[in-house]
């Protein structure tokens, strides 16, 4: 194949040494010669930050693992970059803002310096194993056994005091193929997509570390045939337009999808707990400074479904059209989160006009779904061909606990185990339909108005 190199004719070995410098050289004389392909052959390699450009399928042979080194300053090499050196308005060393302490925003402020984490490729945040700026046509291709292992990486100055650079971050590259390789211990998320235009993920693996694939203002995204075993949440993200998530295995002790977008499709799907690994703030100090894996101590999944929307970064497109179809789930405490009361801040930007669920078969649901809008902007939730069986010991007075919605329509649906007082809950007397339903309750139990604010848990 013409301009193809291995990293080993650059200097690079399987040594245990830091091999970042001969990666990077490898890199960078495909690139300066139009593009090609640089091979990662088996064997272990321990590498800092190294940066993708254009034109560059990065192909990592069977059992060959990328391997981040444990020391988070390694992965500032873009600062020193010759080759596509950023402008001054690419570098920030603004720090991880705890978006949890950040209260009062009521409109999006593209000038707020408490974002530039993460609105600016060149931050600390934004730090990757594997980084691409700007750039297009870019892969990254695994044969069976491939492996990006991010080894916990623990920076005391990260995110939480002890997150360190995530495994892949794109920042606004178009054209990016991503096949066949698995994450292992990502010290931050697995996979970081931001403002990036056609995106194409498949057979794709997720093991351990944090969220498993986030994407924010991003086109075109598809993400198909993948497995994510994840910390935290399996697919986030938010401000993205015409997303296809197919055929995937979610599991998690935090959520299946934290996610906000406009014409987002999920389908043939299955989301499952326990999950096999657990967030790693759980750990104490000691066992993050050391790489701990945090093995699952949890039986539930938070949620199948969280909506996402804070300000951390623009929603061009009003979020809507969001179908769920042909989905499995088991073990979660909530089928649906949408919370708009204004305590949460993962939700407090953009509202979602519509979601729809059709042919889903959920086991183990312990909580009421939340449906509360603005009223602004009211959220119509549409259930078609839905089974949902009830966690054993289950407390939920509700189904689905609602305010401030356009309509509520409820068509061939089976609920199981359920032995709370009515389907809906409802502050605001919108529009419901509700028919071919099968469950234990009366008909006339069905609907319950009530006066009384509702106290949204946040999760």
């Amino acid at each position: 194949m013409k301009n193809t190199v291995s990293i080993c004719d650059f200097g690079a070995k399987a040594d245990g040494k830091l091999q970042t410098a001969n990666i990077q050289a490898a890199i960078d004389h495909v690139f300066l010669q139009g593009g090609g392909v640089v091979v990662v052959p088996t064997g272990v390699y321990l590498t800092g930050g190294i940066r993708l450009r254009s034109n560059i399928t990065l192909y990592i042979e069977k059992n060959a693992v990328l391997k981040g080194v444990r020391d988070p300053e390694e992965y500032f090499g873009y600062l020193h970059d010759d080759v596509e050196p950023l402008g001054a308005h690419q570098i920030t060393d603004a720090d991880y803002v705890g978006l949890w302490t950040i209260h009062g925003e009521t409109e999006y402020d593209e000038t707020d310096s408490r974002y530039r984490f993460k609105r600016i490729p060149g931050s600390r945040w934004n730090n990757a194993i594997i980084r691409a700026i700007d750039a297009e046509n870019v892969k990254i291709i695994g044969e069976e056994g491939s492996v990006i292992d991010g080894d916990n990486c623990y920076d005391e100055i990260g995110e939480e005091g002890y997150r360190g650079p995530h495994a892949i971050c794109f920042f606004g590259v178009k054209n990016v193929d991503l096949c066949g390789y698995t994450v292992k211990n990502s010290a931050n998320w697995a996979h970081n997509m931001l403002f990036c235009k056609n995106i194409t993920a498949k057979n794709i693996k997720v093991e351990a570390g944090h969220d498993g694939f986030d994407a924010a203002v991003c086109k075109n995204v598809s993400i198909t045939d993948s497995e994510f075993y994840t910390g935290d949440d399996c697919i986030a993200g938010f401000g993205n337009t015409n997303v296809l998530v197919d055929r995937c295995i979610l599991n998690s002790a935090c959520s299946a999808f934290r996610f906000g977008g406009t014409n987002v499709l999920i389908k043939r799907c299955r989301a499952f707990a326990p999950g096999k690994y657990s967030f790693r703030g759980s750990l104490s100090k000691e066992e993050k400074i050391a790489g701990v894996v945090a093995e699952s101590t949890r039986n539930n999944m938070l949620s199948f479904f969280t909506y996402y929307a804070d300000f951390s970064v623009p929603i061009p497109d009003e979020p809507g059209n969001i179908v769920i179809e042909d989905c499995e789930i088991c073990g979660a405490d909530r089928f649906l989160h949408y919370n708009f009361s204004g305590n949460e801040i993962w939700q407090r930007y953009r509202p979602l006009k519509n979601i729809t669920f059709k042919n889903i078969h959920a086991e183990g649901i312990a909580m009421p779904m939340t449906l509360y809008g603005t009223e602004s902007n009211k959220i119509e939730l549409t259930m078609e061909n839905v089974f949902i069986n009830m966690r054993q010991g289950s407390a939920a007075k509700e189904l689905i606990r609602g305010c401030h919605y356009s309509r509520i329509t409820i068509d061939r649906v089976q609920i199981d185990a359920f032995e709370g007082e009515c389907l809906i809950r409802s502050k605001a007397g919108e529009d419901i339909d509700i028919k071919n339903v099968v469950c234990d309750l009366p008909q006339e139990s069905y609907i319950s108005h009530t006066t009384e604010d509702f106290v949204i848990k946040v999760i």
